[in-house]
């Protein structure tokens, strides 16, 4: 009965930030640099991978799918985050969230199985050279990828039934965009059930890409140390040292946000930690596969010779 007494929310306001109109201007241009820095530095590496014949293997093709995700949900929260800055009302309509907060959380469940699929291939191209090509053929690269896609629709569809299925008694959001701990924190229906669905959807996305990833790097560093070259062991280890950089980043500020009970969620602390894995993940990740990356750099010098040659 009490639940019916509430009226329907239309729409959501989103705090942001501050309120302030200077720090809104500096945090403007602090926002659409980092937004610029994610489109030149993914597409550019997206260009890379598709237009250089050398860099056309299964763990380029997996990190050309990497940067094409960071792209799309950076410019979710780029968007969201313009909304809070610019707009006198910064509203977004009941619809409008459901839709962020379910294109948001495919994007991110997918690159955790992106991650973990990335592992599997390092392991089978370092324990498995021989048989490297048959097993990361085209067509089964092509379904891992797609496979990560369909899990994290699955999931996105699931925690954007349960969450937004509840009556909230509020409407303003103390975030930048459509999150979980913020959203529950606004209903006045008993959560309990939606907040054991999203542990539980986060967990089953977390668990198995750990699992996988820890396994495969069990077998790579067992395989790499029973290498004689040195020179061996130091190529093994540096294809995996990007890929280990961006999963510890990842997973590091992922797992404290969603794997923790929503009465933990501080959400002025929250807000540093969303933006750094909505923004700041996306602008280090090309950084992170190309500096360290001997093939990356030389296709990029390969693309500037190119350049400079055609005028």
């Amino acid at each position: 009965m009490a639940e019916r007494n509430h009226t329907a929310v239309t729409e959501f306001v989103l705090v942001g930030f501050t309120q302030d109109p200077k720090l809104q201007v500096i945090l403007l241009v602090l926002f659409l640099l980092i937004y610029l820095l994610i489109l030149v530095g993914n597409l550019t590496l997206v260009t890379l991978i598709r237009t250089d014949s050398r860099l056309h293997s299964p763990m380029y093709f997996f990190i050309s799918n990497l940067a094409l995700l960071n792209v799309s949900y950076a410019s979710i929260i780029t968007s969201s985050i313009l909304i809070t800055l610019v707009s006198a009302r910064k509203v977004i309509l009941f619809s409008g969230c459901a839709l962020q907060f379910f294109f948001l959380c495919m994007a991110l469940s997918c690159e955790c199985y992106l991650l973990g699929v990335m592992a599997y291939d390092r392991f089978t191209a370092i324990c498995n050279p021989l048989l490297y090509t048959v097993i990361m053929s085209k067509r089964f690269c092509v379904l891992l990828v797609l496979g990560s896609y369909l899990v994290g629709c699955v999931n996105a569809i699931v925690q954007t039934i349960f969450i937004f299925r509840l009556s909230f008694c509020n409407s303003i959001i103390n975030h930048f965009f459509c999150d979980v701990p913020p959203l529950l924190k606004l209903s006045c229906s008993d959560t309990h059930i939606a907040d054991i669905v999203h542990f539980t959807c986060a967990t089953v996305v977390v668990t198995p890409t750990i699992l996988i990833i820890l396994i495969s790097y069990i077998y790579i560093v067992v395989a790499t140390l029973r290498m004689n070259s040195a020179k061996g062991q130091h190529k093994a280890f540096s294809t995996c040292a990007s890929h280990l950089t961006a999963v510890t980043i990842f997973y590091g500020t992922g797992s404290f946000m969603y794997l923790r009970p929503s009465s933990k969620y501080l959400m002025d602390q929250d807000k540093i930690i969303s933006l750094f894995y909505t923004l700041v993940i996306p602008m280090l990740n090309p950084l992170i596969y190309s500096l360290r990356n001997t093939e990356v750099k030389k296709a990029f010098t390969r693309m500037l010779d190119r350049m400079i040659y055609s005028h």
